[in-house]
């Protein structure tokens, strides 16, 4: 081999050895199959570590020049045309790998194929209600309003504002939240509220607390947007604020996300000293607060539930919510309130990714909000939503007894249960889909082992039963080979 690469140049010699094939491939010297010199053989001829070569053959990949082929070594893929012309494919194996956003974890990725899918699997893995929940005759008469004579092009960025007006009438009703039109900003549910803060308010390296378990736990965003993530331990009562302080002493913590009522997916409620102390604790250090709250208007006992925005005198809280819990997730109609500096610069941001939600949903929400029969369907779901909870536990201590331990929440729509034993998680949750029935495994939401979710929401009550069962096949099936080993 006559061409060598010059080591005194400033170009990495990887990037020489890349360069050098990839105009040879491109001449028509390395035709499509042939094979590009071993990795151990070009070492030698170019007197250079074979960690190069390695590096430079990554590179032709990534180009989408070559493959590696094992046994066969490194295969050149570009094919000719009947022109005689070089075609260049591009590599979207290579594609899908880079990118901003990383992959949900593969149990997460293969629970949303299960659930898209058309086979009547069981759900007790996502977060929606089910049919018999939805306030049918409440919509149908909040679409029979529509005018759709009304201007059907882009709204406004910040959202329609009478659904604005109707979310802060809302809050202060039911939530006892102080909020104006100008400082709430509607989102695709509360998930997008939640990437829009990351995304705007927070930049790489930047330490946040999150709790652990949750649903935060469970999103890519956080390590997509190069966030440091600290874990603050769920117990009975919520999280220890105390541990925030220590946290902050120590990483400077930023922002700290909560979900402190009927937490997602333990079920507590932070004690009410707790809510007070870690607002007292944010306006000491300066540390911001988001406030997830999907289930406050959930509560089986029919009493309001104090929000940390409703606590909060010093405008320390973000607050985030939908009506994917309490109406119907198709809506996909969430909200946040907060500073109007905030709202301002996130409302830039999703002007940039989507140029505002589309107006029919939000025309529909608005008069969902302000209808006077809201309060009538709150009361039904909430009945409907203790049943099926209430099934779901009758159904766990008749077929697992003292085998399962879990926390009774008073409102949401979660079950968090500790399953004894020895078993993989897994293997079970294998199982448990080749049974029908599919469930969240605990460890999509943060450290604890041993624990799943169940989701009861969704489930229709008559398939509550069998569903259990078939749950509780799969863990009694996986422990016994577990223990069989």
């Amino acid at each position: 081999m006559e061409w060598k690469p010059d080591k005194s140049s400033q170009i990495p010699v990887y990037i020489q050895i890349s360069d050098y094939f990839e105009t040879r491939i491109m001449n028509g010297e390395y035709p499509a199959g042939s094979s590009l010199p071993s990795e151990r053989t070009l070492a030698a001829l170019l007197d250079l570590n074979r960690s190069t070569i390695i590096s430079a053959y990554d590179q032709l990949n990534s180009l989408g020049l070559v493959k590696r082929v094992k046994g066969f070594g490194t295969i050149v893929t570009l094919s000719t045309s009947a022109e005689g012309h070089v075609k260049r494919v591009p590599n979207w194996e290579e594609y899908v790998k880079s990118g901003f956003l990383q992959l949900n974890d593969p149990i997460t990725r293969t629970i949303h194929k299960i659930v898209g899918s058309d086979k009547p699997y069981i759900n007790f893995a996502i977060g929606e209600l089910s049919a018999d929940l939805f306030p049918v005759t409440l919509m149908q008469e909040a679409h029979s309003q529509l005018e759709l004579s009304q201007y059907l092009g882009y709204e406004h960025i910040q959202g329609n504002l009478k659904l604005r007006e109707s979310i802060a009438n809302h809050l202060n009703r039911y939530r006892n939240i102080e909020s104006s039109s100008s400082s709430i900003l509607v989102t695709s549910g509360a998930q997008q509220a939640l990437q829009l803060i990351i995304q705007c308010l927070l930049k790489p390296g930047d330490s946040v607390a999150i709790e652990d378990p949750s649903y935060s736990f469970s999103l890519p965003i956080f390590h997509s947007a190069g966030l440091r993530t600290f874990r603050l331990p769920v117990g009975e009562e919520g999280i220890d604020p105390e541990q925030i302080v220590s946290l902050y002493k120590q990483h400077k913590i930023k922002m700290v996300f909560v979900n402190p009522i009927f937490h997602n997916p333990t079920g507590t409620t932070l004690a009410y000293n707790r809510r007070k102390r870690l607002l007292d604790i944010s306006t000491k250090y300066g540390i911001a607060i988001v406030e997830d709250d999907p289930y406050s208007l959930t509560s089986f006992n029919q009493e309001p539930m104090s929000t940390l925005k409703s606590m909060d005198q010093d405008g320390s809280v973000l607050y985030i919510s939908s009506l994917s819990k309490i109406v119907s997730s198709g809506l996909r109609i969430g909200w946040m309130t907060g500073p109007q500096a905030v709202i301002q610069r996130l409302t830039d941001a999703k002007q940039q990714l989507d140029f505002g939600h589309s107006n029919i949903p939000q025309w529909i929400a608005a008069q969902l909000l302000s209808s006077g029969e809201l309060d009538n369907h709150l009361m039904q779901l909430r009945v409907g939503l203790q049943k099926k909870l209430q099934l779901t536990m009758n159904a766990l201590r008749t077929e697992l007894g003292d085998k399962v331990r879990f926390h009774i929440p008073s409102g949401g729509i979660h079950l968090w249960c500790e399953l004894q034993g020895d078993w993989d998680e897994l293997q079970m949750f294998n199982l448990a889909i080749d049974k029908g029935v599919v469930f969240t495994p605990g460890s999509t939401l943060g450290s604890q082992s041993r624990h799943v979710r169940l989701t009861y929401s969704k489930v229709d009550d008559l398939l509550i039963g069998q569903g259990i069962q078939r749950f509780a096949e799969a863990y009694l099936q996986c422990r016994d080979e577990k223990n069989s080993r």
